[in-house]
């Protein structure tokens, strides 16, 4: 098993004024003529963390990270009723991060996620080829309808118990459930909203409960304020398509060309099944798929080997 870098601390730190109000948090630790790099955290709506640090080299990498709108030490924050979730799109996520890229100095990053981190990744990396060095995924997802409807609908055939739960805490369990959650996400009543976090990070939990790293509780353990704000975006997001042309992701993937990629992709993971990523490498020609056989959408020692490894291989 190969040891993770040692913790680092950010040597440098700021909050980007991104317009509408938005104030994005951005942090710069490593190497400062090191190769550029940008972590895209999933969610939407998780916020970084300081392991997400450890997966670089910090003599070789310049390593950015930051909060997307409303998570995180972003502000204002989505756990705010009154934070304006109409300014809080993909595009305008996007818009965001290029308008950090400019701001640090930096001509072309490596780019770092997985889960919804990939569905911004591979949008940004179409909309911006030029500005791309590498990128490294581990779960690979693309947001399409297909995939939003599994992972809330579908995967309960394996969950009956906790997907009929699920199912039961909106009013309407036989509609929308994603859409019915968002607008349970902007009741007026605290406790309403409350409950339909809990409810929806319960789901989440079952959802990767069989996973060799799928630990108790691995969504639901968040200070109240993180909590509320991860489920009020996630829905917002996924009730919208996350502002996406269905398979555009797919469709367009040729403009990926001379962009080297890494999908690193657990066999096990029941959420996000292996067969998007299949579908990635097939239509992006400069990519490399790895299939971990012992890790799901919580990742497992092999696969953080494998993470640490491609970016490794970029660095030289």
């Amino acid at each position: 098993m190969t040891e993770l870098y040692p913790p680092i601390e950010p040597y440098d730190h700021g909050m980007l004024d991104a317009g509408d109000g938005n104030l994005i948090y951005w942090e710069v630790c490593g190497n400062p003529d090191g190769k550029p790099a940008l972590v895209v955290h999933g969610g939407p709506g998780s916020g970084c963390s300081p392991g997400h640090r450890r997966y670089f080299d910090p003599d070789r990498y310049r390593v950015v990270l930051f909060d997307q709108r409303g998570c995180g030490r972003s502000t204002p924050h989505a756990s705010d009723p009154a934070t304006d979730m109409s300014l809080n799109t993909t595009e305008h996520l996007l818009t965001d991060m290029e308008k950090l890229r400019e701001h640090l100095g930096i001509d072309r990053w490596l780019l770092f996620g997985g889960s919804w981190g990939s569905t911004l990744i591979l949008a940004y990396a179409e909309r911006h080829p030029q500005r791309v060095s590498e990128i490294v995924i581990p779960s690979v997802t693309t947001s399409r309808q297909s995939e939003i409807d599994w992972l809330y609908r579908g995967v309960g055939r394996f969950f009956p118990e906790q997907w009929d739960r699920f199912r039961a805490g909106v009013p309407e369990p036989d509609g929308d459930l994603v859409a019915a959650y968002a607008r349970l996400m902007e009741h007026s009543d605290p406790g309403v909203r409350e409950k339909a976090a809990t409810d929806w990070v319960t789901w989440e939990d079952a959802v990767i409960s069989m996973e060799p790293n799928g630990a108790p509780n691995a969504y639901s353990d968040r200070p109240p304020a993180a909590l509320l704000a991860f489920v009020r975006i996630c829905s917002h997001y996924f009730a919208h398509g996350s502002w996406l042309d269905d398979d555009v992701l797919l469709r367009e993937a040729e403009r990926l060309a001379g962009i080297p990629g890494i999908l690193i992709h657990g066999r096990l993971d029941l959420g996000s099944p292996l067969g998007t990523a299949w579908e990635v490498a097939r239509v992006w020609p400069d990519a490399e798929l790895i299939v971990v056989d012992d890790s799901g959408h919580t990742g497992s020692d092999a696969m953080r080997d494998e993470m640490r490894g491609a970016l490794d291989r970029f660095a030289r």
